[in-house]
């Protein structure tokens, strides 16, 4: 059951739609397949709001951020729908709710793996190992142990708790991305099964390195923005969705 949104929510919704968006206008990595699209900085800030805000604030957030984006030109479907997944994975795993968040990271792994005829399972398979290796860490102890990382007071240990919960919402992300991409390219727009199979190929080795360093630059600010309001106590004021 979704939570009643006060005033304070709401605001901090707002607050964190617009921080979203402006990161949206700051490009990182170009996206293969789309044109002078790129993954933008809000990239990072993604699972960092997820974990802030929690899974419903912080989709939310990313949404309204995302759409403000879409129509300014920072924000392709493929990077809005990713933001969005993103954040409400980390927010779910913040909040003890690996078991959904490990079945919505498996339902769009199948469904992009297995996605008719431009799927990587049927023209590269080898594209989805590093996929696949955040859905077992995902579900492994190193991910409960990230995120039990979150009640200590070890800044080595915060960085650990947003690395993994940060690299294992990102991937979500990505993945949902893909599958965006493919509903909105094949068959119309992209036909050529040659050319599919070179995407994926292209991207088998780079979207892990791209992934590692999200992950990264959201740990190093993650970490530290979260040992900053849980000194001020403001932690459990800002997300209160577990």
């Amino acid at each position: 059951m979704l939570p009643k949104l006060t005033t304070k929510d709401l605001a901090l919704t707002v607050c964190f739609a617009a921080l979203y968006a402006v990161f949206g206008f700051l490009p990182m990595f170009p996206i293969i397949g789309l044109l002078g699209k790129a993954i933008t900085a809000a990239a990072i800030t993604a699972p960092i709001i997820g974990i802030i805000l929690g899974p419903y604030l912080g989709m939310l957030s990313t949404i309204l951020g995302g759409i403000v984006g879409f129509f300014v030109g920072s924000f392709s479907p493929p990077s809005f729908i990713s933001g969005v997944i993103a954040a409400s994975c980390a927010g779910m795993l913040y909040t003890g709710k690996r078991s959904l968040c490990a079945f919505i990271y498996f339902s769009f792994l199948f469904f992009f793996g297995f996605y008719p005829f431009v799927g990587p399972v049927w023209l590269y398979p080898l594209l989805m190992w590093f996929q696949i290796a955040g859905f077992l860490i995902l579900i492994s102890p190193l991910q409960s142990t990230a995120v039990k990382s979150f009640n200590s007071d070890n800044n080595s240990k915060y960085f650990q708790a947003f690395f993994i919960t940060s690299l294992t919402s990102t991937l979500a992300g990505q993945i949902a991305g893909s599958l965006t991409f493919e509903l909105l390219s094949w068959p119309i727009f992209l036909a050529d099964l040659k050319i599919w199979k070179t995407y994926w190929q292209g991207l088998t080795f780079l979207y892990p390195v791209e992934r590692a360093i999200i992950a990264l630059i959201a740990s190093f600010i993650g970490a530290v923005l979260y040992k900053v309001l849980k000194s001020a106590n403001l932690i459990r004021i800002l997300n209160h969705a577990g």
